[in-house]
């Protein structure tokens, strides 16, 4: 459960913006979203490897930029 104290003298918004930061780093929505619905093993595999495939080319990249 993701929850967070408001300390003396905090004004409403910059609590709800640290509950909405703890919240969206917590991954409860992504979870949720996950858990919604039913991905066949094979797409998951696949998503996976594009995954990997981004990430490497994202560090090749940097490679070559430095």
């Amino acid at each position: 459960m993701v929850g967070i104290v408001v300390n003396e003298n905090e004004s409403i918004d910059r609590a709800i913006r640290r509950f909405k930061k703890k919240y969206e780093r917590s991954g409860v929505l992504k979870e949720f979203k996950k858990r919604t619905f039913f991905t066949k093993p094979s797409v998951k595999k696949r998503m996976k490897l594009v995954k990997a495939v981004r990430r490497n080319q994202r560090t090749e990249e940097e490679g070559l930029n430095l």
